[in-house]
């Protein structure tokens, strides 16, 4: 299957790169992504001189630099070639491991305490970009671009400190790993029907579970289980009895395989996504489905579903995948009560498949891959606009921000729920021109509710559940406008960027039409006029809170200088960006 293209006058990129980096490469120039975005940008110590950032870590002393390859009116560089420090008089490649060295110190220093697992989270995720390029070239892969864009991301959040770090053997990371190509069959289990839990939001949502596999024995129910997640859980004791009683058979692998996803944990048939567990730690988090987001992710789709029905009439081109089902083992513990980490480790979340919400003639590409800093797979914009002229990208991102900004304004502003639109919960849908078409919205676990609109909803759902549902309305702003603006619309414009430089100020200030068609629509909601009057964006601090050893939910935010204010706009494009930010 072929991916579509954008039609138009023909025009050679200038600054996008044409290959993969190597791992060095790569896992340098996220450090320093993470160093300039929350430490030595907001402390000043950064300048651009001679096509190079420098950058200094002031504690430990040390002085670093890296080539310009384009500038960004956000800050988010693209740099080119190795990391420098200055040292003896002149300037000295420094190794990805001594910059990692370089960075732990400087945090030590700044927070007067250590994280002895921080060099090892970061050669973990240097040997798995490493295997992934080994094993995979561009062009490979899966055949469906949908799955291959879902499976192209070799090289994770350029932002984070950590992005493709795994805990668990090695062996069975490359056996599961999406970057990989995995694709496996899922391990069955059949669970006499007194010890399984589920909750459904509709009397057929649980049916995608039931039809994976014939021949479960009367009296039983089919519970499938990652097999990874299955082989972790494999020797805890109340398993190993309830598998010597009969309480659950274990039927063995077996139906369609499936295919691992961006997330590692969420696999797709080409029908239904399953979310399962992990205990397996990815980047910051164990990636575990805890109780209330099982019930979390019913209760939601449940109690949506109308505001999610308006939103898709009101928008066409967007919607919400959504989550009906879960199942899981109920095995009673030493208490009585459900053994927990069995309930957790063995919970698995229905998602509805693109064919429940996909326009026909779309083709499907995960945000993710679309708006790569590399060209790592076939979704990628640098080819769905190969060879297209700067007027044809800025006609390609008008109709991105029309179909993706407005719908997530409306559900925080009008409804008080808070999406999680960052790249990789977002799949784009393109025409058969290759032109934006649809955005589809996914995983539910980031969705929140601001109480002042949902009191009585969040009063009636169970306490453990509603808490991890709630975000006050300042926290769920920062959310929205962190993955809305910072962390996608920022990624892909700087995506589009690489292929034509001169356009920066133009691509923001669509961003800024978007944002002010909006505005003056709706009442000029207080928020979006601080934002169109240019107060910093939110950024999400993943290289501190990987640090402190935090939850991604107890994250805080450093504050970048907003490109969308009209005086910055007007002064970059008459002086094409003659300063870094």
């Amino acid at each position: 299957m072929s991916l579509p293209r954008v039609q138009g006058a023909a025009h050679r990129p200038t600054t996008a790169p044409a290959e993969l980096p190597d791992a060095d490469t790569v896992v340098a120039h996220t450090l320093l992504n993470c160093l300039l975005r929350e430490v030595s940008g907001p402390e000043h110590q950064t300048a651009a001189s001679d096509g190079h950032l420098l950058l200094r870590l002031p504690r430990r002393g040390a002085l670093l630099r890296v080539a310009l390859r384009r500038r960004s009116l956000l800050g988010a560089h693209r740099f080119a070639g190795p990391v420098q420090e200055q040292h003896d008089g002149g300037w000295h490649r420094v190794d990805w491991r001594v910059l990692a060295e370089l960075v732990q110190d400087e945090l030590s220093l700044r927070t007067g305490v250590r994280n002895d697992e921080f060099l090892d989270q970061i050669a973990s995720s240097h040997q798995a970009v490493t295997a992934a390029l080994a094993a995979r070239t561009p062009g490979t892969g899966a055949a469906d671009p949908y799955l291959a864009s879902e499976q192209s991301l070799f090289f994770g959040h350029r932002f984070h400190p950590t992005p493709k770090a795994r805990s668990g053997d090695t062996a069975s990371w490359r056996a599961y790993a999406p970057e990989l190509g995995a694709a496996f069959a899922l391990r069955h289990l059949a669970v006499r029907e007194h010890l399984i839990i589920e909750e459904t939001a509709h009397p057929a949502a649980a049916a995608p579970l039931d039809r994976l596999a014939d021949g479960v024995p009367e009296g039983y129910r089919l519970l499938p289980a990652h097999p990874w997640q299955y082989e972790m859980l494999s020797t805890h004791p109340g398993l190993r009895a309830a598998l010597d009683r009969g309480d659950v058979l274990d039927l063995g692998p077996g139906g369609t395989p499936f295919a691992a996803t961006a997330s590692v944990r969420t696999l797709y048939d080409g029908d239904t996504f399953l979310k399962f567990s992990l205990n397996v730690r990815i980047t910051n988090c164990l990636r575990k489905n805890a109780s209330y987001e099982l019930s979390g992710a019913v209760a939601l789709t449940a109690l949506l579903g109308g505001v999610l029905d308006e939103l898709a009439e009101r928008f066409p081109g967007s919607a919400m995948l959504r989550e009906p089902a879960y199942r899981s083992l109920a095995l009673p513990g030493p208490d009585g009560a459900p053994d927990r980490a069995l309930l957790e480790g063995l919970g698995v979340i229905v998602r509805e498949g693109l064919a429940a919400r996909l326009l026909p003639g779309t083709t499907p590409l995960l945000a993710a891959a679309v708006a790569d800093e590399y060209p790592s797979g076939p979704g990628h914009v640098s080819r769905l606009l190969a060879g297209a002229a700067p007027a044809t990208a800025l006609e390609w991102w008008a109709a991105y921000l029309k179909l993706l900004v407005p719908p997530v304004l409306a559900a925080y502003f009008d409804h008080g729920l808070v999406l999680e639109p960052h790249l990789q919960n977002v799949v784009v849908c393109v025409d058969e021109d290759g032109m934006p078409a649809q955005v589809l919205f996914r995983d539910l676990e980031g969705t929140k509710l601001v109480p002042e609109h949902h009191a009585d909803t969040l009063g009636a759902l169970p306490p453990e559940v509603a808490g991890p549902l709630t975000y006050d309305a300042e926290r769920g702003w920062d959310r929205v406008a962190y993955c809305l603006f910072v962390n996608h619309v920022a990624e892909v414009l700087a995506a589009l960027a690489d292929l034509h430089p001169k356009t920066e100020p133009a691509l923001w200030a669509l961003v800024r039409d978007t944002l002010q068609g909006y505005a003056d629509r709706h009442g000029r909601p207080p928020r979006l006029a601080a934002l169109l009057a240019g107060v910093p964006l939110p950024a999400k601090a993943n290289l501190l809170t990987r640090w402190e050893r935090k939850a991604d939910r107890e994250a805080g935010y450093v504050r970048l200088p907003s490109p969308l204010a009209e005086d910055v706009l007007s002064e970059a494009a008459d002086h094409s960006w003659s300063h870094t930010r």
